[in-house]
């Protein structure tokens, strides 16, 4: 014969608050990332220049004191372009800098648009 349950109210528990995303190396300093939008921009570009034979693949990389975007004409090369935002630089000369494989400053400003508006004149030779 089964016996009744005992009349017992339940208890519904809170859900902890979700943590956090991690934000900070492991050395503790913030590292730079790019925001949604700013990516959203530099993998429109970077779609463009797939379609136009161009580039072929991307390494994007989270510093303590810079984010940086490279692109690849072929993965065992060096980079052809690193497209890097420095947060230092913002009130100076611009965050938003394009360099290429050795090194060299080709542009840089405080929108990235700007800065990647570089890239259309090449896009438009290799159409």
């Amino acid at each position: 014969m089964l016996r009744p349950m005992a009349e017992e109210p339940i208890a519904f528990l809170r859900a902890s608050p979700r943590p956090a995303a991690r934000t900070a190396s492991w050395g503790g300093a913030p590292d730079v990332r790019f925001e949604r939008l700013e990516l959203d921009r530099i993998l429109r570009l970077y779609g463009r220049m797939v379609a136009a034979g161009e580039w072929r693949d991307y390494a994007i990389d989270f510093l303590e004191d810079r984010a940086v975007f490279s692109v690849f004409r072929r993965a065992s090369e060096a980079p052809l372009f690193t497209i890097e935002k420095r947060p230092e630089l913002q009130l100076r000369q611009g965050q938003y800098v394009v360099l290429t494989t050795t090194g060299h400053v080709l542009k840089r400003g405080h929108e990235l648009a700007q800065v990647l508006k570089l890239f259309d004149r090449k896009l438009i030779k290799a159409v």
